[in-house]
């Protein structure tokens, strides 16, 4: 899996890689089934599914870490929220709102498209949510950050031209 879109997790495995990489340590099961509230035999399950796709190592009994992939997997997916978090925010809703919004719907949102967004925003280094790191796939010069572009420059330059 060391080649990703973003869209191969479902949005409950997201949330974990993602409270991993947030966490930095070694979790045992009973710590992630608290967090999220579910049975411990359910996150045992889903760890051994993480684990197949390369994404964690688990150890019974003395917790789970992320690997070396799911360490950069993570990094893309903290990105992408912060990215999509910083849009919502421009549209009007408050921080709480936006990040909580951005979880929602955010698994559905590929690599290919968040690069575009990224571009077009200008390579935004902070969201509301902390720091927004940038992959090679998404490089570029630094300018407008934190902000999102208006929608309408692009006409005003193109109406400018006309003759």
């Amino acid at each position: 899996m060391e080649r990703y879109d973003g869209l191969e997790l479902s949005p409950r495995r997201v949330e974990y890689v993602k409270y991993m990489a947030e966490m930095g340590k070694s979790l045992k099961v009973s710590d992630i089934a608290a967090r999220f509230s579910i049975d411990p035999s359910t996150v045992t399950k889903t760890l051994h599914e993480l684990e197949g796709m390369g994404l964690i190592v688990h150890e019974p009994y003395r917790g789970a870490r992320l690997s070396p992939f799911g360490a950069r997997y993570s990094e893309f997916l903290l990105r992408r929220h912060r990215i999509l978090g910083l849009i919502l925010s421009h549209y009007g809703l408050s921080e709480d709102e936006a990040c909580r919004e951005a979880s929602r719907f955010e698994s559905y949102v590929s690599r290919y498209a968040i690069n575009k967004m990224c571009r077009a925003m200008g390579h935004p280094t902070t969201g509301i949510c902390g720091e927004i790191t940038h992959d090679e796939h998404c490089r570029g010069p630094a300018g407008n950050y934190g902000t999102v572009p208006k929608v309408h420059q692009k006409q005003e330059r193109n109406q400018g031209q006309r003759t």
